[in-house]
């Protein structure tokens, strides 16, 4: 698992919008990435209120199944979760990048695409439809897999779609 940050960069922005705080994760969305081990790994992304530890274990025991082993890099807000969570973490400050089957490359990659995906074809996505903009960056990980057939995909497609329906009011209503 491993967090990232979606927003624009401070020097980019109207002088009317730049919040003056410094840089880094001022003024951006905090996005929690987990992603399953193993040949059927699924990915689940979802922006997080703030990334403190008391935020950040709730959303893990709330999504993670106790006696799992975790792999982060090392951010504090990981430290503390066991003992019901097996913990190991690479660190990137020493230029650790994997030790053994322990790494964080794969979700990394998934925060790369989404960032990638985002800055180059929607250029700018608001916080409030940030979380839709990241399940559809988790389903195409998800689903893209060549081995599935195209048809496969739509029909998984079909499938999470039905029943949901976002109406132009619901969309552009705060």
């Amino acid at each position: 698992m491993d967090e990232t940050y979606v927003g624009g960069k401070e020097k980019n922005k109207h002088e009317s919008k730049k919040l003056h705080e410094g840089r880094g994760a001022v003024g951006k969305t905090a996005v929690l990435a987990l992603r399953e081990r193993g040949e059927s790994g699924r990915t689940v992304g979802f922006p997080v209120a703030s990334v403190d530890s008391a935020t950040i274990h709730a959303e893990i025991r709330a999504r993670v199944e106790v006696g799992s082993t975790l792999h982060t890099d090392e951010a504090v807000v990981y430290n503390g979760l066991e003992p019901a969570f097996k913990h190991e973490s690479i660190n990137h400050s020493a230029r650790e990048f994997a030790r053994g089957n322990v790494t964080t490359n794969g979700i990394e990659s998934f925060n790369a695409l989404l960032k990638r995906g985002i800055l180059g074809v929607y250029h700018h996505v608001s916080p409030k439809h940030l979380p839709r903009y990241v399940n559809e960056f988790s389903f195409r990980l998800n689903e893209g897999n060549v081995r599935n057939h195209t048809t496969q995909r739509l029909d998984s497609l079909i499938r999470r779609s039905a029943g949901k329906r976002l109406t132009l009011e619901a969309l552009t209503n705060a």
